[in-house]
Formats: C-alpha cells, sequence, structure tokens
C-alpha cells in the first residue's frame, strides 16, 4: 500500500507541478528576490480601497448594460423592395470569396485580429456583425428592417468597451432570430454545415 501511495503521490506531484505553473513562479520569484521588500499595511484601509475600486468596476458595467438597454432603437423601418437591399456584416459570410475572387454577397471584408482580453480569438473590436441560424433567411424583410435598426447599437458597443476595458461580449438578439454580436467574428458552422445557436431559445 505504501508503495502504490508513493507512486500515486508522485504521479499527482508531477501533474499539479504541469499544469499549475508553480515551477514557472518560483523561478520568477526568485529572479526578482533581491528587489522585494517587506512593506506593513493597514488591513482595514486595503479592504477599504479594494472595496471602492471593486464598486467602481461594477458600476461602469451596470452603466454599459442600462446604456444599451435604454437605448431606442426607434420605429425607423426599410422599404424592402426588388430595388433595394441592406447590405450588412453576416458573420458566417464575412471575409469569403467566390470562384473570381470577389467577396459574396453579405460578406464584405473584415478585418480580423487576435485580442488577448478574448482568449486570443480573432475579433473586430471597431464592429459588430449578425448570427443568424441556418433556418432563418438572411434577406428576409423583417431581418433586414432589425438589422438595419440595430445598427445603431454598434457605437455603444464600441463606445462602452472604450470606457471600460474588462467588458467582454456585447450583444443584441432579436425576436426574429438575428444576433448582433461585439466584437465581430468570423462565426464557423459545425460539422455538418449547419450553425444551430438561435438566440430566441437562449435562456435570457
Amino acid at each position: 500500500v505504501k508503495s502504490w501511495a508513493d507512486a500515486f503521490g508522485g504521479e499527482l506531484y508531477s501533474i499539479v507541478t504541469k499544469y499549475s505553473g508553480s515551477l514557472l513562479l518560483q523561478k520568477k520569484y526568485k529572479d526578482v528576490e533581491p528587489t522585494l521588500k517587506i512593506k506593513e499595511v493597514d488591513g482595514l484601509e486595503l479592504v477599504r480601497k479594494f472595496s471602492e475600486q471593486m464598486e467602481s468596476m461594477l458600476r461602469r458595467k451596470v452603466e454599459a448594460v442600462e446604456q444599451s438597454r435604454n437605448h431606442r432603437l426607434g420605429s425607423l423601418t426599410l422599404s424592402v423592395g426588388n430595388s433595394f437591399f441592406f447590405d450588412y456584416y453576416n458573420s458566417l459570410l464575412i471575409n469569403d470569396k467566390d470562384e473570381n475572387d470577389n467577396y459574396v454577397e453579405l460578406g464584405n471584408e473584415f478585418i480580423l485580429e487576435p485580442n488577448e482580453h478574448f482568449n486570443n480569438l480573432l475579433v473586430n473590436t471597431t464592429y459588430s456583425d449578425i448570427q443568424l441560424p441556418t433556418n432563418v433567411y438572411n434577406k428576409d424583410p423583417a431581418i433586414l428592417n432589425g438589422v438595419y435598426m440595430s445598427e445603431a447599437l454598434n457605437p455603444i458597443f464600441v463606445d462602452n468597451f472604450e470606457r471600460d476595458p474588462t467588458l467582454t461580449w456585447q450583444y443584441f438578439g432579436s425576436s426574429t432570430g438575428f444576433f448582433r454580436l461585439y466584437p465581430g467574428i468570423k462565426w464557423l458552422p459545425d460539422e455538418n454545415g449547419v450553425i444551430s445557436f438561435d438566440c430566441r431559445n437562449r435562456g435570457w
């Protein structure tokens, strides 16, 4: 039993050491150890400052949510007919080109760059884009009207993020099925080429 326990303990230690980064932390500590100093602090004052910082951060997040929620999209609608088509960034089609090397409809150039704040995903922090499930027609008049009206949210998303860089994803889910997401990303279908995510089915 002792041999088994020793072997198990050794294996557990090896796994914890590998994935916890403890060795790297020890090395970094030794590198800066000569410059470290022990300083006495007032515990109550430290807690007070932390509380104020936490309150300020949460207030900014609440303000960002309220700003998006209180924004009135208005009653502006498009007259969608055969002679008019509203172009927008479709997250499935962005940056896609046809056989003639032209961007496909709804798939114009959309600059994507890795962003550490978003786990190094390729995102566009200048624009939001639109996601639609496979069973929703991307040029349906109701979709075009809703997407057009929700364009007004884009500068609000950008402003929220500039004022509070700790914010992550901001989005607007519509009753017609389109989902506006900021920052914009390239949405990939599943292995069957289907996009099953539907904002109308979420528990929001």
